[in-house]
């Protein structure tokens, strides 16, 4: 049952909430647990799937692995010998790797694991083609089998394990981990008017920390993930929120392609802006050393952070600098970890002095490398909960919105620890961004003409009985920040909140499009996730 005492906005004290009015309303229930939102695949277990597994081995090239948890009977004994050089069984390492997740919610056990060697082995996995159709047999590829389509099985795609929906990346039938699809290439340009230096393909089967100590030793830099451990492949396709998003906007806002291997592999390249006849690539910057790191502060300090946080979302508009004040509630006492950035070596004085002056816990800030950067944030140290994340848009980061961050961190970190006893971690990321970032876009991502920035809620348990408690809280948390910030006059009510899927229906009809030339026999059904 969720307390009462967080069931109305206007906040009083600690943990009470005075009743204003109004109700409890949740629009946008957000899609915990929800892979079958809008499916009609039927799942069947683990077994029935591992034919599919088999032809799989048999049909992809011999750099690509399958992974399962179990042997077969003895009748496959001679389908073992056949493709032993990239089949392997009994609980096998890349078996368990390849179905784990950040957050252990997301984790499943499927019928396979999958690695692709190349763009290619997706395309044979996951083909839309007919193994009779003109295509395939100019292709000459015998084993072009649309093989999850021709089983109906259903298939999951892990990019970097990062997503917290379950379902949305796992499957119990055929998991398809890209982690094998790991180059970095930088292609060196001369410099633009931009200021950009050349452009960068990568694989999706990388974290963000691959991609920037790759791209390091050139000194350059691209658009990406703030915090260690981000997946690419949710990042792009999600929007990608950086260190570098004010003075570049989002990721979508960029310039870049992906290679489509719906049918096969072709030369064919589906751009982010179809207005465009370009063939761009994620644009590259030059990027020397910058300065940042993490600071943490003790619960004596939260009304000065929370000081300082205002003034600095409020007054500072330089786009070379950035924070996460992240409100945590952990160990059963409120706390704040600060990530601090500044993009160069030495940030001008009146930025973020107001935070230096405060007395720290323990403080990492110094001139370093982006990588090193990314790096020092936590975000790894609650990897293998359970997991939730949800959002609240905003206008502007006020001091009340900032204290009912606290406050809230607070609340449901306590209610969660006297209810539980046990491993659990509550958090609010603070993401102040300047409205100019909107002007960086390109027309790739939403929203292009009302700008909002994100705070982001985390809440992290051990236990699956534990879901629906945190699922609710964290819902009802969402609410309260929200209508308070309504309440002060924020211009976020109904539509204008982000979320999957209202973020995009002015592109409905290109959707349907692609759904259409790319998909006809609804393929993509099999997999988890939202539907077009």
């Amino acid at each position: 049952m969720i307390p009462t005492c967080f069931n109305n906005w206007v906040l009083t004290d600690e943990c009470h909430i005075v009743n204003s009015g109004a109700t409890m309303r949740t629009p946008f229930r957000i899609a915990l647990l929800s892979s079958t939102l809008g499916a009609s695949t039927v799942l069947g277990l683990i077994s029935n799937y591992t034919e599919t597994c088999k032809t799989i081995a048999n049909s992809i090239s011999k750099d690509a692995g399958v992974y399962y948890w179990g042997m077969f009977d003895n009748s496959q004994s001679i389908h073992r010998q056949f493709i032993a050089d990239r089949t392997h069984y009994t609980g096998h390492h890349l078996y368990h790797k390849g179905n784990g997740h950040w957050a252990s919610s997301s984790s499943q056990d499927s019928a396979c694991v999958v690695e692709p060697a190349n763009a290619e082995d997706v395309s044979t996995i996951v083909s839309f083609d007919s193994p009779l159709s003109p295509l395939s047999m100019v292709e000459n590829n015998p084993f072009q089998l649309r093989i999850v389509a021709n089983d109906s099985a259903p298939f999951g795609i892990r990019s970097g394990g990062h997503a917290t929906n379950a379902g949305f990346s796992s499957t119990p039938g055929v998991q398809i981990a890209l982690f094998k699809l790991s180059e970095v290439t930088y292609h060196q340009a001369p410099a633009a008017a931009d200021g950009s230096v050349g452009t960068v393909d990568f694989g999706s089967g990388l974290v963000w920390d691959d991609v920037y100590a790759a791209l390091q030793p050139h000194g350059v830099n691209v658009v990406g993930g703030r915090v260690t451990g981000v997946g690419v492949g949710g990042f792009t396709l999600g929007g990608g929120y950086s260190w570098l998003s004010n003075q570049y906007g989002l990721y979508e806002q960029l310039d870049y392609r992906y290679r489509n291997c719906f049918r096969t592999c072709s030369a064919e390249q589906y751009h982010h802006n179809s207005n465009r006849n370009t063939e761009p690539r994620p644009i590259l910057r030059p990027k020397g050393q910058v300065w940042g790191g993490l600071s943490t502060f003790t619960s004596d300090q939260l009304d000065k952070v929370i000081q300082a946080s205002t003034e600095f979302a409020q007054q500072v508009k330089d786009p070379k600098a950035a924070i996460i004040p992240t409100f945590n509630f952990l160990l059963e006492q409120p706390g704040v970890s600060l990530l601090m950035f500044y993009d160069g070596p030495t940030p001008p004085s009146g930025i973020f002095e107001r935070f230096q002056s405060i007395p720290h816990f323990t403080s990492d800030v110094k001139t370093r490398s982006f990588t090193s950067l990314v790096q020092a944030s936590p975000a790894n140290t609650t990897y293998g909960l359970r997991a939730a994340f949800n959002t609240v848009s905003l206008k502007n980061y006020s001091q009340p919105i900032i204290e009912q961050v606290l406050n809230q961190s607070k609340c449901w970190g306590k209610e969660a620890s006297l209810k539980f006893k046990t491993d659990l971690f509550i958090s609010y990321d603070v993401e102040p961004f300047l409205p100019t970032m909107n002007a960086r876009s390109k027309g790739g991502a939403y929203p292009h003409d009302d700008f909002l920035m994100p705070l982001n809620l985390y809440f992290g348990w051990v236990s699956h009985l534990d879901d629906k408690w945190f699922h609710d809280a964290i819902e009802e948390s969402t609410r309260v920040i929200r209508e308070q910030a309504i309440a002060e006059g924020q211009d976020i009510a109904g539509d204008k909140q982000i979320k999957y899927g209202n973020y995009a229906s002015a592109n409905e009809d290109l959707s349907s499009d692609l759904k259409k030339k790319y998909d006809p026999n609804n393929v993509m059904n099999l997999a988890g996730g939202y539907r077009f």
